[in-house]
């Protein structure tokens, strides 16, 4: 089932992230936590590639592994990196074969050592030309594409980065997933400047736990815009050991949830980083009776 089709649904409905481990011992240890996670009954789950698409063939492993094993609907991160028309074409039939039928469509991250984006010969340059060749070749499949609460790293213009965005959506994106974030204001901001742009497909918020100060420190690094407001860090730079820190995080990711879905938002995405128990004690939560 397409994703735009789950959540068709005035209740949030939550989905989880993965990615394809490096080592290959890592993978049934992947698949205990993904197994963990399976009764919360997600409506989906997304698998990632690596920066510059370098783990493309172990995604699309571990997406038809979940797909075949567990039957919940699977989100393959697709991007522009490295891939000419020729060879994105080559890997949605494969999906398609396998019965994959949703992609959430990138433009990626530069390859390992550069600083810039580079099209590749015959490819694309942006993610709405990727979003435009999928529903050309491939019109059945789902598509979601990316949105920035706190603004696209490498577009400053906050007014071009809706442009930007709505050029995805007019391709014929059928949702935005966005990046993670700290203060649900970012995201319910994002939400209003979307619709006017013009933009009315769901959107869905992206949340990730802190769980270690050096954690916390490569989300800065990996995401130079991400906002910290100050009583998350007061709480955490004052903790003494990590498995506090690992408590205020997963409390403030909890506060975070719970206020998403009074506001009914459609989605909630959980970046889980293949550790399956941050995820099951938000949801835990979330999911108890309120007195």
């Amino acid at each position: 089932m397409i994703v735009k089709e789950l959540l068709k649904n005035e209740q949030t409905r939550f989905s989880f992230e993965f990615y394809p481990p490096k080592k290959d011992q890592d993978w049934e240890k992947l698949f205990h936590n993904i197994s963990e996670l399976i009764p919360l009954h997600p409506a989906y789950v997304s698998v990632t590639y690596g920066a510059g698409g370098s783990t493309r063939d172990k995604t699309h492993d571990l997406v038809v592994r979940i797909q075949n094993e567990t039957k919940i609907p699977v989100v393959s991160h697709l991007t522009c990196v490295g891939s000419n028309e020729h060879d994105i074409e080559g890997i949605l039939k494969r999906y398609a074969e396998h019965g994959v039928d949703n992609i959430l469509a990138l433009r990626g991250d530069p390859p390992k050592g550069s600083s810039e984006f580079t099209k590749t010969e015959g490819g694309f340059d942006h993610a709405s030309d990727l979003v435009a060749f999928i529903k050309r070749k491939f019109p059945n499949m789902g598509i979601g594409v990316a949105g920035f609460p706190e603004g696209h790293p490498q577009t400053q213009n906050r007014l071009a980065e809706m442009d930007h965005l709505k050029a995805k959506v007019d391709a014929g994106a059928d949702y935005i997933v966005t990046q993670l974030f700290f203060d649900n204001h970012d995201f319910f901001d994002f939400c209003e400047r979307c619709q006017l742009a013009g933009i009315h497909v769901p959107v869905i918020a992206g949340i990730m736990p802190i769980t270690t100060k050096k954690g916390m420190y490569r989300m800065a690094e990996l995401s130079p815009g991400t906002r910290f407001p100050a009583p998350l860090l007061k709480s955490i730079f004052q903790a003494d050991m990590d498995s506090r820190v690992s408590d205020i995080g997963i409390d403030w990711a909890i506060n975070q949830v719970q206020g998403l879905v009074e506001q009914k938002v459609p989605g909630v995405h959980l970046y889980t980083l293949n550790n399956s128990r941050p995820t099951l004690k938000i949801l835990h939560a979330i999911q108890e009776p309120q007195d």
